[in-house]
């Protein structure tokens, strides 16, 4: 059966407990600059004007995302496929999300916003790599920032290499 509401998925649900909402902020604090800057890695999250969704990987070594102020980050963009799906869809609509990962941590951290892209800016000096300046970065004005619970990277077992090798549970990820 499929669900069919807002409150048939609440009743199925509960009701969150406070401090999941409490968690919910709009400025970077100490502990999430201190994820951004041990971050490696992170996803972005568009979708086009038809609400279609892409998820693309962003990565360099950690700190690569350059943080402008509390409210704003920058992430430049390096050499790739040259497809630019992301922004395509941030052309046609703004709204973006980030999840970053540190490998082996159990830190997921989401940022949501409002993308644009910029082909030069004072800290693209900031963001070079090898000498070499990005020709675009994405900024992201942040609406919402919390941390996940890490819950979903224990069970998957996704910093575990035995579990790579067998796709069985490990004693960390049994129920």
């Amino acid at each position: 059966m499929e669900l069919g509401s807002r409150d048939e998925l609440r009743a199925l649900l509960g009701e969150p407990w406070p401090v999941v909402i409490e968690k919910v902020h709009d400025r970077l604090s100490e502990r999430d600059l201190d994820i951004v800057a041990r971050s490696p890695f992170c996803l972005l999250a568009t979708s086009d004007a038809r609400g279609d969704c892409d998820v693309s990987p962003r990565g360099d070594a950690p700190g690569f995302t350059h943080v402008i102020d509390g409210g704003t980050i920058a992430l430049p963009e390096r050499p790739g496929n040259r497809r630019g799906d992301s922004f395509h869809n941030i052309l046609d609509n703004p709204h973006a999300a980030l999840l970053y990962l540190i490998p082996g941590g159990k830190e997921v951290l989401r940022v949501n916003g409002r993308a644009r892209i910029l082909t030069d800016a004072p800290f693209f000096d900031a963001m070079a790599l090898d000498g070499r300046r990005p020709q675009l970065a994405l900024v992201l004005e942040i609406d919402e920032i919390y941390l996940h619970c890490p819950a979903s990277l224990r069970r998957s077992g996704v910093w575990d290499p035995e579990s790579w090798r067998t796709g069985a549970p490990t004693a960390e990820r049994t129920p």
